[in-house]
C-alpha cells in the first residue's frame, strides 16, 4: 500500500465488498472503474473527530445496510458507519432503469434519445449524491463530486449483491 506523505482529508484507496461473484454488465463495470479512478484521483472525505487523513474506505452491503469501514492508511479503524439502505432503494431502482434505457439507446444509435436519457441520468445521480451527503453529514464531510462517485459505487454494490432483476428490468 502506498502511504501518502502529506496529511489530507481524502480517500487514498477505495475497496468494494469482497466475495461478490456476480458479473457486471459492461456499462456498470465501466461506471464502477471510473468512479474508483476518479475518487482515488480527487475527493474530499473528512470523517468528523478523526485525524487529517488520508483514509482507506471499504464499502459494502450487509443485512440491508450500507457500511462505510473507514481506516487510516496503516489499517487502523477510524469509523464504521452503517446506513439503512431503504432511503436509497427508489433512486437505485430508477438509476438502474435509466442505465437500461441508456444502453438500449446506445445500441439503437439514436443520439437525441441518448442525450435526453443522459440528462435524466445525471439528475438522478445528483439526487443520489445529495442523499449520500445528507446521510453521512453527521459523521463525514464530503464534497458533491465525492458524493456522486460514492452513489455510483452504492448502485454497483446493490447490482452485484442483488443482481439485475432486483434493480431493473430489461424490456
Amino acid at each position: 500500500m502506498t502511504v501518502s506523505l502529506v496529511p489530507s482529508p481524502r480517500l487514498s484507496l477505495i475497496r468494494l465488498e469482497d466475495g461478490m461473484a456476480r458479473h457486471l454488465p459492461a456499462l456498470i463495470e465501466a461506471d464502477r472503474a471510473q468512479a474508483i479512478i476518479d475518487l482515488e484521483t480527487a475527493n474530499y472525505f473528512a470523517p468528523l473527530d478523526a485525524g487529517p487523513g488520508p483514509f482507506v474506505l471499504a464499502l459494502s452491503l450487509r443485512d440491508g445496510r450500507l457500511l462505510f469501514d473507514i481506516r487510516d492508511e496503516d489499517g487502523n479503524p477510524v469509523a464504521l458507519i452503517g446506513l439503512a439502505l431503504g432511503p436509497f432503494r427508489r433512486l437505485i431502482k430508477d438509476y438502474g432503469l435509466m442505465l437500461d434505457s441508456y444502453a438500449a439507446a446506445i445500441q439503437d444509435g439514436r443520439e437525441v434519445r441518448i442525450q435526453a436519457i443522459d440528462m435524466g441520468r445525471r439528475g438522478l445521480h445528483n439526487e443520489g449524491a445529495a442523499l449520500v451527503a445528507a446521510r453521512l453529514a453527521s459523521k463525514v464531510t464530503i464534497d458533491h463530486d465525492t458524493a456522486r462517485r460514492l452513489f455510483t459505487l452504492v448502485t454497483v454494490l446493490h447490482h452485484r449483491v442483488t443482481g439485475p432483476s432486483a434493480q431493473s428490468h430489461t424490456p
